[in-house]
């Protein structure tokens, strides 16, 4: 079953290369982390599987990468500047700063929450005996607005460069490269831009490894529809990302929809759902699906001064702006996710295994070549295969040669590749007992069941 604590793939992501405290050497720098060696191939497969599911099997889909830095009118038009702000509380006591509303989240619950206004925050935290989580007095003041944006300077004297802002989010370099895409794709209603990229938001409380962090990468879709179409193409949304998460290992017993309140939604939106995990300190969100309207191509229409209407196809006289469906994923979170899902505890004999059973499309790597002792023939041999794997194949492969044969299968185990081979003195003809010239043993991850295929039918395997 899935990891029951944080603490457990914490420690395993750090002990086998998929998580590393960011600054580690300097003692670090507050939720900051780095994707070690495995780490960075597991993001790329998640990202790939991604990109080749709603990218490179959509027709309508094309994609995009904008720039990181942009005009500081398009946060002014998209309302980032005047309302992307969380409310912050100080504790009197040992000064230390809060969100207001998550505190109050943990008790009461999301939507409880949502309806209340700022000016409520601090006497609902002190009605409710929320204690500080460092010192544990319950001393709030008023509850601020708080910019999430990082603010810096484009130029070389500080003073006098332009104020910019580090990207909240991805969608924007969409929506101000809509007129763009329409001059030199020219295409045609529905349509999707789909972007990976970094995010920044000056979060007050991050926390619970890489669920919430101040840098973080976004996998974002704005789907562009035909007004009074967008309850269909929400719908259908909403199943295929259900259908991605639950198709690459999540269990649908971990997963949840939840639709937002009246009071919850974002200016920008009519309607939005989250698909939520059961992470283990609670539901969280994984996922948003959110109908935008035309909220962001008529600010950004009106605030640049650019005629950004669609032209229909088979009506150049009908001219509209889109309504916009977007599917919001978390790159980092579902990395997370797919950590806590496939990290399994399990009783081999006497003995307990750790093993990470990914989907053998996100597994960092796919197979391990494994001689099996320090021999040198066998070590030969083995690099011979592993070799000629790497340089006729796609496939990521290990050669790993350090301890047992035990030891090395539980390495391979922890770091959840779904198919070690094994290289032994059958496969040298040196010994029958251990099998034919030419052959190797497979060994399953999962069902710990070995099989031995001749050398020249082992990519069929795979």
């Amino acid at each position: 079953m899935p990891a029951s604590s944080i603490d457990q793939i914490v420690s395993l992501c750090k002990r086998r290369g998929f998580i590393f405290p960011g600054s580690d050497i300097y003692g670090g720098l507050a939720n900051t982390w780095d994707y070690g060696p495995l780490g960075t191939e597991l993001k790329n497969r998640v990202k790939r599987q991604w990109w080749k599911t709603f990218v490179h099997k959509y027709p309508d889909m094309i994609g995009l990468d904008s720039a990181n830095l942009m005009n500081p009118k398009v946060w002014e038009a998209s309302g980032h500047v005047t309302s992307f702000s969380d409310p912050l509380v100080d504790c009197r006591n040992c000064h230390q700063r809060f969100r207001g509303d998550k505190l109050l989240e943990e008790k009461l619950g999301i939507e409880a929450v949502a309806v209340l206004k700022i000016e409520q925050v601090q006497p609902m935290l002190i009605a409710e005996d929320i204690a500080c989580p460092n010192c544990e007095k319950i001393q709030w003041t008023e509850a601020k607005k708080f910019n999430l944006m990082f603010k810096t300077h484009q130029g070389v004297v500080e003073e006098e460069g332009t104020l910019v802002y580090l990207r909240p989010e991805t969608a924007q370099g969409i929506f101000v490269n809509f007129k763009n895409i329409l001059d030199t794709f020219r295409p045609h209603l529905p349509f999707g831009i789909a972007q990976i990229g970094k995010a920044f938001r000056n979060e007050i409380t991050p926390g619970n490894f890489t669920f919430r962090t101040r840098e973080f990468e976004q996998m974002e879709i704005e789907y562009f529809v035909e007004p009074g179409t967008e309850a269909k193409h929400f719908d259908i949304w909403q199943k295929e990302v259900w259908d991605w998460y639950t198709g690459l290992g999540i269990s649908k017993t971990h997963l949840r929809i939840r639709e937002h309140s009246k009071d919850e939604l974002s200016h920008y939106s009519s309607k939005t759902i989250d698909i939520e995990y059961q992470f283990p300190w609670g539901w969280g969100e994984l996922f948003g699906l959110a109908n935008r309207g035309d909220f962001d191509l008529s600010q950004h229409e009106k605030f640049s001064g650019q005629d950004l209407k669609y032209t229909d196809t088979e009506d150049p006289n009908k001219k509209f702006l889109p309504h916009v469906i977007e599917p919001s994923f978390g790159c980092d979170r579902s990395i997370l996710t797919f950590l806590l899902e496939a990290y399994t505890e399990e009783k081999v004999k006497d003995d307990t295994r750790i093993v990470m059973k990914f989907d053998p499309r996100l597994a960092p790597i796919d197979l391990a070549i494994l001689p099996l002792s320090k021999k040198e023939n066998l070590i030969v041999k083995a690099k011979e295969l592993h070799t000629k794997i790497i340089h006729e194949t796609d496939l990521v492969c290990d050669f790993d040669l350090t301890g047992s044969i035990g030891k090395r299968y539980r390495r391979q185990d922890e770091i959840g590749t779904p198919k070690c081979v094994t290289i032994d003195f059958g496969t040298l003809g040196e010994d029958d007992k251990q099998g034919k010239k030419d052959t190797v043993t497979i060994r399953d991850r999962d069902t710990l069941e070995q099989i031995r295929v001749p050398i020249t039918k082992l990519i069929e395997h795979f």
